[in-house]
This record gives structure tokens, sequence and C-alpha cells, in this order.
């Protein structure tokens, strides 16, 4: 039997950011002057968000994280952003995995293997563990936990489940990635960390991954190929490292460039040659920002509807690292446009410049999934 992505699970904190509010509350920083105002109002407006939500509470309201009165933005040490990171990942990570569990129709007790993805924080035991206890998984499932992978390690997750259940026949593999990128937002005149804190937001998304039967009436994806390609270069412009006061992303200008002009050979490869147009009948890129959204469609040439999933968990959620390409695949099992056997394609950008991609089929299993806010 071909292993199945057999459900999607998300989930969200409760505050939600409205950009314009998050841009104004940047821009009115003590230390911003008129050129760094300007920086950030270009950034927030031109990034194609609407919202994010975030695990420190609405920002430019008095009570949230980091900032005492709701005016000032305090710099916490890494710690004390870690120590958050511990107490608000346990708890989304298992909300986004029930989800993942109710809509696959399989039990708690019937998973045989639990893998997670996570760079916006670290502790042991992690939340692979707390999953077991709090979610009553049987205490023999084994663990894996990939860190620190960027954007990417969705794919690679997807990737290792695949691998169980292909080896091992009736595995029922949880997977979870959680992402907490508002933890290291910063106020910053440099316009790599500009851009960082107008576009990531905090998620969490789950998938089920097994070669055992899908329950009846439920759509699910055959899993495919996936790969893995270093592009020429990049490796200087987009990375991410710990710092004193948070994790210090870099994401330069030449990040949408490159992607630009090598993703058509990416994806050539990726199809065995094949016309994208031709061989693929959905589109799930990773929203790294409204340019690399851009650089891909244009590199690629496809039309304006192939992006319609990404861009739209781009305006509603922002980037959320890891998760974001499981919220897209969520809207893909839903999308009622799309039939039985549609061939799924999926791009991932990481450090590096790396780019991992997905093969999927869907299967709509004489069902549909109930479209999800």
């Amino acid at each position: 039997m071909p292993t199945k992505l057999l459900s999607l699970g998300t989930a969200v904190p409760a505050a939600r950011l409205d950009q314009s509010r998050a841009r104004d509350f940047f821009a009115a920083q003590p230390e911003v002057n008129r050129l760094t105002a300007r920086l950030i109002g270009a950034a927030f407006d031109q990034s194609a968000i609407e919202h994010r939500y975030s695990v420190i509470g609405q920002i430019g309201s008095g009570g949230t994280l980091f900032s005492e009165d709701g005016e000032l933005l305090q710099a916490p040490s890494t710690g004390a952003r870690n120590a958050v990171y511990r107490r608000e990942a346990p708890p989304l990570t298992e909300a986004a995995a029930q989800d993942a569990l109710e809509r696959s129709g399989f039990d708690a007790s019937e998973v045989t293997h639990v893998v997670t993805a996570s760079c916006t924080g670290f502790f042991a035991p992690g939340p692979d563990y707390l999953l077991v206890r709090h979610l009553g998984l049987p205490n023999t499932a084994e663990r894996t936990h990939i860190g620190f992978m960027g954007c990417a390690a969705a794919f690679p997750a997807l990737r290792t489940a695949k691998a169980i259940a292909d080896s091992r026949p009736g595995a029922v593999v949880l997977v979870v990635c959680t992402e907490l990128c508002s933890l290291h937002i910063r106020s910053s005149s440099d316009p790599e960390q500009i851009v960082a804190s107008a576009v990531f937001g905090d998620g969490a998304g789950a998938a089920i991954v097994s070669s055992a039967d899908p329950k009846p009436g439920r759509p699910w994806f055959e899993m495919g190929d996936f790969s893995t390609a270093i592009t020429s270069e990049g490796e200087q412009d987009m990375d991410w490292t710990i710092g004193d006061s948070g994790f210090e992303m870099r994401l330069t200008a030449e990040v949408p460039r490159i992607i630009g002009r090598e993703i058509a050979g990416v994806v050539e490869s990726m199809l065995d040659g094949a016309d994208p147009l031709r061989e693929v009948d959905a589109w799930a890129v990773h929203p790294g920002g409204r340019s690399v959204l851009d650089r891909v469609q244009g590199g690629v040439d496809l039309p304006d509807e192939a992006m319609e999933h990404s861009r739209a968990v781009l305006r509603d959620f922002g980037n959320m690292s890891s998760a974001t390409i499981l919220f897209i695949l969520r809207r893909i099992l839903a999308d009622p446009a799309l039939a039985d056997g549609a061939r799924v394609a999926g791009l991932c950008f990481g450090p590096g410049l790396t780019v991992e991609t997905a093969r999927l089929t869907l299967r709509t299993g004489g069902g549909r999934e109930p479209e999800r806010a």
C-alpha cells in the first residue's frame, strides 16, 4: 500500500496582530529615525499580509509580553524568550496534533511514531515528549526531532515520516511543526530585521502519515517523491543563529533574486523535465514573503490561480516558518475545485539556500474536508 498523508491539523495563538497596527508600533519606537520609519512602512505595507498570530499578545496594547506599557518594545534575553517558548509551544503543538488526529479518524493510542520540527526554541524533554504524555500516545512511540532547519523543515519531517511508514507497514506517524517566530522580534534599523518583524508569525501544523487504509469518506494525499537542492549561492543571504537577545534572522534582498534565477531548474529536476503547467494541478509554495512568491511564479511561469493558496496563507497568517506549508496543504486538501487524482507540487525554502520539494496526489476518498478559518 502506498504511504499516505491522511490528515492535516493547524493551530494558532489567540492574539491576532493587525499588520497596520504592528507597523505603527515598530515605527513609533524611540530610536527610529525618519529613514528607518520609511523602511518599516514599506516592509509592512508591501508584505501582502493582513494579519498574523502571536504568543506575545497584541502588539501595541498594554500588557503585551516584551512591552509592559504597550508602547516601548523591550529587548529580553534569549533565555527569557526561550522560557516563553517552553511555556507556549507545548499547548500549541498539542492543539495542532489533536486536530490532525481527529481529522484522520485515528485514535492517539494508535500512533506509533512522532516526528517534530522547530527552529524557534529549545528544551528537553521537549514538545515531542509532552505529546506522548498529554495526548495519551503510547509510551513506546518512537520520537524524532528535527531542529533548526528553518522554514523548509516540514518536508524533511514528512520525508522522515514517509520513510518510517514505508519500512513499517501499519505505522501511524504524527508529524508536528511548531514555530513561535514572534518571540524573536526586536526594534532595529537593520533592513533585514525590519523584514523579519514584518513577515513572521506563530503557528503549528500537524499531519498523520501512514500506510494504513484511510477512514472512509475522508480525503488524503498519496505521498510521492521528495528532493533537496542547494542553490549555487545564498549561504550568506539566509541564515538563522542564536544571539544574546533572541535568535537572529538574516534575510537579504538577494534571497528572492536567487530563488527567481534558480527555481526553474529545481522544478525541472523535480518533474523530470515535464511541463509544470501540464504535470501539476496545484502548487504549495512556502511564502517566505510576497517577493519570494512573485519570483517563484515568474520563474516557473505559473498563472495567478496556481499561487492562490500560498498567497492566502501569507495574507491570513504571515510566514510561520516550517508550519506554513502544512497550512497551505490543508487548504489544498479542502479545495472543491480539485478532483481525485490531482497532482500537487510543493516547494519550501530554508537557510543555505536550500530548496525542499515534495510531490503528492490528492485522493478525495468520496468526501471533502470542511473549510477552516
